[in-house]
């Protein structure tokens, strides 16, 4: 296996996109609530082979993987959504899943540092669970994580330019690919080589981002405690707004954030991606 190579070339990648469609076909028809059956035919495939796909790309069967991502799950683990932020971490509470949530150390850029015209920041494209990533790097750590939708890497990598737009990218994914390896492979969540993670934001935002990396895998929390966690009970909105522009997609996880109902809300790379996401992450957070 080469450098560039890992285990998410094939089969991750080839997966999601067989699961993406499905995702759609039953977010336009959530209240017919169609049968795996009924999936499996709109995209394609039979029932078993539907199976196979969802058992090895996400570790649950699609009626599981479909119940990890409905309201009615969501409103389950909101319930001690309050407690969830003030959970203390333990080494070897769960399997991997919980190794990427240890593992990740961060450091942050003043707004001085980032509004240099000299801030060089290294991007490459690699493959994905969730369908091709651009990971952005700066010389210390991780910066940006984001998707490619419908092969377009210029509009993805357009997204992130304008998030800092008085740096200077240049490609380079030799630089890159170990920290795609580093988020998205289990097998690199190791307590001896952390992935760290340069977050590069005003304060409030990086306060927010902050906040967003204590959010255990498997669990989810809302815009309004965050603010209470931050003490700031009326800045839901602010908070809303700071998730939003999180730039380190799935690392940093706001997709763990829902309305208060529980309902799954909008989501900068796309709603069918953060559900996908949120169910990926319940098949590693079973017991």
């Amino acid at each position: 296996m080469s450098e560039n190579s890992s285990m998410l070339d094939i089969p991750a990648s080839a997966d999601y996109a067989t699961v993406r469609r499905a995702l759609e076909f039953v977010t336009t028809r959530w209240r017919q609530q169609p049968s795996v059956e009924t999936i499996a035919e709109h995209v394609g495939l039979s029932t078993s082979h539907l199976t196979v796909i969802f058992r090895r790309w996400a570790g649950l069967t699609p009626k599981a993987f479909l119940q990890a991502i409905t309201i009615e799950r969501a409103r389950e683990l909101l319930r001690d959504s309050a407690t969830v932020l003030d959970a203390a971490y333990e080494v070897g509470l769960s399997g991997p899943g919980r190794l990427h949530d240890l593992f990740v150390t961060h450091e942050k850029l003043t707004p001085g540092d980032y509004r240099r015209d000299d801030l060089v920041l290294s991007y490459g494209y690699h493959p994905s669970p969730f369908g091709e990533a651009i990971v952005v790097a700066a010389q210390r750590g991780l910066t940006g994580l984001g998707f490619v939708d419908d092969g377009d890497r210029t509009a993805a990598l357009a997204d992130m330019q304008r998030r800092w737009p008085r740096a200077r990218f240049e490609p380079d994914d030799e630089a890159t690919a170990p920290l795609a390896r580093r988020a998205f492979d289990s097998e690199q969540w190791r307590p001896d080589q952390p992935l760290r993670v340069v977050m590069i934001g005003g304060d409030f935002e990086v306060r927010v981002w902050e906040t967003l990396l204590s959010i255990p895998l498997g669990r989810m929390t809302t815009y309004g405690d965050i603010a209470n966690k931050l003490g700031k009970p009326t800045a839901a909105r602010a908070v809303g707004t700071a998730v939003g522009r999180n730039p380190i997609s799935f690392v940093v996880p706001c997709h763990r954030v829902l309305g208060r109902s529980g309902a799954l809300t909008g989501y900068h790379w796309g709603l069918t991606r953060k559900q996908a996401i949120i169910g990926w992450e319940a098949g590693r957070a079973a017991p």
